[in-house]
């Protein structure tokens, strides 16, 4: 089904206080665009879909692959499926991810490790 949508017509989510999301998906792909505060940790998970992360704006520390990795203003990420990883907002960052197939946890609300998650210790 064709879609036209603007970002400013989706609901946001307030996972936390330091993260919110917005989805949309169509058939066989999902796209989420999340605003996460400096310090937010997205604690280390793996799932089944592949995943471009593109930091429209800000900066993503990603431990991957046995790798620590910065993601800045302007680059992609791209994650295979299964593959563990976890990731920091060095700064208040946006970034937009897109998913291969649509993330089911997410369409149903069952991503606790998001909603749960505690700025970064210092």
């Amino acid at each position: 089904m064709l879609k036209h949508i603007r970002w400013n017509d989706v609901e946001v989510e307030h996972l936390s206080p330091l993260i919110d999301r917005q989805m949309i998906t169509g058939q066989e792909l999902m796209i989420a665009r999340l605003v996460l505060k400096k310090g937010m940790v997205v604690p280390e998970h793996s799932h089944l879909n592949e995943q471009l992360t593109y930091v429209v704006e800000g900066a993503l520390k990603f431990w991957i692959d046995g790798k620590e990795i910065v993601v800045a203003t302007g680059e992609v990420l791209c994650i295979p499926a299964h593959m563990p990883h976890k990731a920091e907002a060095l700064v208040d960052t946006i970034d937009v991810d897109v998913f291969y197939p649509p993330r089911q946890d997410w369409l149903s609300k069952n991503d606790d490790y998001l909603r749960s998650s505690q700025p970064a210790s210092k």
